[in-house]
């Protein structure tokens, strides 16, 4: 028996699994995002702590039996939060997100510094990766820079509380940006370069390893008879990957949750200087992950409901309806086109202080057109990362989607006409991060070779072709769409 927790920026999901990977019992705690400035995103380490324990105690309750059996625990987390903690393991203060955008500035300081970090490290000095982050916090809260003992990511945290162990593994230290992909460790030099002391970073181990035991007292509270190892685990988007087992090279995946994030491993290390591509190690044996970044996605439409007083899957019930309707065709092609850049933009324009704008709205504007709208610019904006990573030589056959998004009816349809290739909707797809954390917990308990098991594929639940009326359509539409990102574009610089 396994479990598999995913800690995102919206809520905590823990899963409790068999030994042939089917889910028995699953459980979801909400988490708020605290914004104190415009492009500011933070949360407190102990908030994911406590929605973790109120989701465990409810898989403990509900499945006495098979949590009295577990083996091992496996972490998905939201990647690149700044969690700095002290000497008694407590944080300082709240963790700085992946989404927030403050330290432009010192961003471009330390790309001045090390020019070719894009070629060392998972991606270029970005505002939303740890590094900058620090060198923030350094010139704005140096007291907290001092109080600092360690730096974790936002999973290892909750492993710390697991276990008292501190650690991390390699998809997740990428982002820290203190990371030599080519070496697979730390590099002093990054951490100079950021003014951050060797010293105060973690050790190391692979996702797939154990990182400790679960401490006895959390063995009692939970009703677990043995010992239980938690797992290295990793990064959400790489969690996802082996949730659906996308374990080996050319494999991709397409994350739709709060961002939306296209990931396509490959074998060697492959860089995308200057265009927002992150390159993190894979959560499976010597791979690497290419991913473009979509910073607003299910969090744009949720926008877009909150606003007109409904819900997402209100949203894409009439988004769908209007293309099926016997006039949709000719309302689209007048509808409003929005661009999604509602939180900054990583992939591929890197700017973070970039914003959306919406062109052609009139009197005649519907609540089915602007439902519409939505949901079209955020997968417009998801062929600019595809045509990003083609341009590199970076692509696949066929694509699985998951996250929240993926269930969607009318975004998979979209994507895969636009994209040109079949998607791939496995069940289960909405909690793919939390049975990839499950798998890594079974390959750490295992002690094995774990590719095999890290590959394994769940049940198919349907495949979606491209469309070629719907391509003819998102491809007129797409002219419009790339004549407002230049506006949005001229006005940033």
């Amino acid at each position: 028996m396994f479990a598999g927790i995913d800690i995102g920026t919206s809520g905590v999901k823990a899963i409790l699994v068999g030994d042939e990977h089917e889910v028995l019992q699953t459980a979801t705690r909400n988490l708020t995002v605290t914004r104190l400035n415009d492009g500011w995103s933070e949360q407190h380490p102990d908030e994911w702590w406590e929605a973790f324990c109120a989701a465990f105690d409810e898989l403990a309750a509900a499945r006495p039996v098979e949590m009295s059996a577990l083996r091992g625990i496996g972490l998905s987390g939201q990647m690149l939060g700044t969690v700095l903690i002290d000497k008694g393991d407590r944080p300082i203060r709240r963790a700085i997100l992946w989404n927030d955008g403050r330290a432009v500035e010192e961003a471009r300081r330390l790309q001045a510094v090390v020019p070719d970090m894009g070629q060392r490290s998972c991606i270029d000095p970005d505002p939303g990766f740890g590094a900058p982050k620090l060198m923030w916090l350094a010139r704005h809260e140096p007291e907290t820079i001092e109080r600092t003992d360690c730096l974790l990511l936002p999973k290892d945290y909750v492993r710390l509380k697991l276990t008292g162990e501190r650690a991390s593994e390699p998809s997740d230290a990428s982002g820290t940006l203190l990371f030599d992909n080519r070496q697979m460790a730390f590099a002093r030099d990054l951490a100079e370069a950021a003014g951050f002391a060797m010293e105060k970073l973690p050790g190391l181990v692979n996702a797939w390893e154990p990182a400790g035991q679960l401490r006895r007292d959390l063995r009692e509270r939970w009703g677990i008879r043995g010992p239980v190892v938690v797992a290295g685990g990793a990064g959400d988007n790489l969690a996802c990957k082996i949730g659906v087992g996308a374990a080996r090279p050319g494999r991709g995946v397409l994350t739709i949750g709060t961002s939306g994030v296209l990931c396509v491993s490959t074998p060697t290390f492959r860089p995308i200087p200057g265009k927002g591509v992150q390159t993190p190690p894979h959560a499976a044996p010597g791979q690497f992950s290419s991913q473009g970044v979509v910073m607003s996605a299910t969090s744009a439409v949720n926008w877009m409901a909150t606003i007109m007083g409904t819900n997402e899957a209100e949203l894409d019930a009439e988004a769908e309806a209007l293309l099926a309707s016997p006039d949709g065709a000719r309302q689209i092609a007048g509808a409003p086109v929005i661009l999604p850049y509602l939180d900054g933009v990583r992939t591929p324009h890197k700017n973070a202080r970039l914003r959306g704008l919406a062109d052609m709205l009139s009197l005649s504007t519907t609540r089915e057109m602007l439902a519409w709208a939505v949901f079209e610019g955020v997968a417009f904006h998801f062929a600019e990362v595809v045509q990003t990573q083609r341009n590199h030589g970076i692509s696949c056959s066929q694509l699985q989607v998951v996250g929240g998004g993926s269930q969607s009816r009318i975004w998979p349809r979209m994507i895969a006409a636009l994209y040109g290739i079949p998607l791939v909707l496995s069940k289960g797809r909405a909690h793919a991060a939390a049975m990839g954390a499950a798998k890594l917990a079974m390959a750490a308990a295992s002690r094995g070779d774990p590719l095999d098991l890290l590959a394994a594929e769940p049940e198919l639940d349907r495949l979606i072709e491209p469309e070629p009326d719907l391509a003819a359509l998102l491809s007129d539409r797409g002219g419009k769409y790339e004549k407002i990102r230049d506006i949005a574009l001229e006005r940033a610089t």
